[in-house]
């Protein structure tokens, strides 16, 4: 019998029907632990981690992801603090802690004087949601990518990671699991890009998807074709095959700063739902 603090434990495949009742309650926002439930079935050694819940009165009322993403689920900023106190009885195990922002600040200051100096806060990442169609016309030279796309592909993909996170994916012998996981998007379906006279220009992917949603991640555009609307109606080819063929709303989260992206997404049709924040280490 697994024991509980604060009505806490981890979850298994027994749970799954309460797990996704729970992320229903907002099926975009919580898109990335639908998926991760779908395809795992809440099976430890599929996780690579485990998924936490806490009950009240028997009833499933929040969860938290703990692999190498740390994130809260339908949490509030009590249910955070909760969590954040399990976290502590066995150290910091993730690289990142991601989610909506006030749970993620409540979990942070919870657990910030034991977990050390992270690497970097954002704590103002606008999440965008287009549920119906594009409001611009869509780059009709964005397609799904292939194999033979692979050489061409990867290099940007690099790219944009060092970018966005600001280390490279390939940094202490990562490289071969990143190029694994470039490979795996494509042979999904999930990656799309644009050639322009054989020279890659963009590329997006669909990083988790559930029957609700779609989460796109990966938006790059090479330097020197920045500001000539590539991303606004590569992003608005995008969401037009995802909603076709993969989820009917199509969501991702930008970093406040990134004005030049926030500005293309909300061209396409993009609008804030929520606000996310990431703690990276």
């Amino acid at each position: 019998m697994l024991t509980m603090r604060q009505g806490i434990r981890p979850l298994g495949p027994a749970d799954l029907d309460a797990f996704l009742e729970l992320t229903s309650g907002d099926p975009v926002v919580n898109v990335f632990a639908d998926y991760r439930a779908r395809t795992t079935s809440l099976e430890p050694r599929w996780l690579g981690g485990e998924v936490w819940g806490r009950w009240v009165g028997g009833d499933l009322v929040a969860a938290c992801h703990v692999g190498a993403n740390l994130v809260p689920i339908a949490a509030t900023e009590e249910d955070a603090r909760a969590f954040a106190e399990r976290a502590l009885t066995r150290g910091r195990t993730v690289s990142t802690l991601v989610g909506p922002a006030a749970p993620v600040r409540a979990f942070w200051d919870t657990v910030a004087a034991s977990w050390g100096r992270p690497r970097e806060q954002r704590w103002v990442q606008p999440h965008m949601v287009l549920a119906g169609p594009p409001a611009v016309e869509p780059d009709g030279l964005v397609r799904r990518s292939t194999r033979a796309d692979f050489d061409d592909l990867y290099p940007a993909c690099v790219a944009m990671y060092t970018e966005e996170v600001g280390v490279s994916p390939e940094i202490g012998g990562g490289g071969e699991l990143y190029r694994a996981r470039v490979l795996q998007l494509i042979s999904r379906g999930w990656s799309f890009v644009r050639f322009e006279e054989g020279r890659l220009v963009f590329k997006a992917e669909v990083a988790c998807a559930s029957p609700y949603a779609a989460q796109i991640q990966g938006v790059f555009v090479v330097p020197d074709r920045r500001g000539e609307g590539l991303a606004t109606r590569g992003m608005a080819a995008v969401a037009d095959i995802v909603r076709r063929e993969i989820a009917p709303a199509v969501s991702l989260y930008v970093n406040d700063w990134n004005a030049p992206a926030k500005a293309a997404y909300e061209r396409v049709g993009f609008r804030q739902t929520a606000t996310f924040a990431t703690v990276m280490f």
